[in-house]
């Protein structure tokens, strides 16, 4: 219902395209939120944001083209996140631990885009969940770096090579799982959630860059 998102107290006046479009995406993010893509409605997201529905139209296309709008510009905004938390001066496991900890401020301080980004996004199917394949992509190659990186330091650098994608594949789905928990458990900050993972995850890390595999026995 309309009723239960917060509106724009009134009907903006001529702006700049930019900032059109941003008013109509932050209020079409909130929108989509709280109700997901199915059942969102562009008549919440002309009253949320204060514009007309011919404007969102005219602006951003349909409702399809609106979502994909979302879905895209909070992909960059995570990914930008990310990258400017991960350091080059420190050790690789801080170097991780650092990047773990923006990504979960970022879902914190931004909700609502977390969950249009993985809990709606990816049901809604088709070119959004491409989107966030892509975006997953991405994420999985900065963190595959720094672990090949970490192995080639101690010259491990084709051991590390072959296992490093997977590697760093099954801790972003581990990061993305853990955000999703945050969302319905908000009491631990990022910096907790970011050590948890790393005591998880890290150890292991550090056991295939040192050369120590494991191997089940006979």
């Amino acid at each position: 219902m309309a009723q239960d998102v917060e509106r724009s107290p009134e009907r903006a006046k001529r702006l700049p395209r930019a900032v059109r479009e941003k008013q109509i995406l932050d209020a079409a993010v909130r929108v989509f939120s709280q109700h997901g893509y199915h059942s969102a409605s562009m008549d919440e997201v002309s009253d949320v944001a204060g514009v007309s529905k011919p404007m969102i139209y005219s602006y951003l296309g349909s409702k399809e083209d609106l979502f994909g709008h979302c879905v895209r510009r909070e992909a960059d905004r995570m990914l930008a996140s990310l990258r400017e938390g991960l350091r080059s001066d420190v050790p690789p496991d801080m170097q991780l631990w650092h990047g773990l900890r923006s990504f979960y401020a970022f879902v914190a301080e931004h909700r609502e885009s977390w969950i249009v980004l993985h809990r709606h996004a990816l049901t809604a199917g088709g070119p959004f969940a491409d989107e966030i394949t892509a975006m997953r992509g991405k994420a999985i190659e900065l963190v595959r770096a720094l672990v090949v990186s970490a192995g080639a330091r101690k010259g491990l650098a084709e051991q590390v090579e072959f296992s490093g994608e997977g590697m760093a594949a099954a801790l972003v789905g581990a990061a993305e799982s853990l955000a999703d928990w945050w969302l319905d458990n908000p009491g631990v900050s990022d910096s907790v959630l970011a050590s948890w993972l790393m005591n998880l995850t890290w150890l292991g890390f550090n056991d295939l860059v040192e050369g120590h595999v494991w191997r089940p026995t006979e």
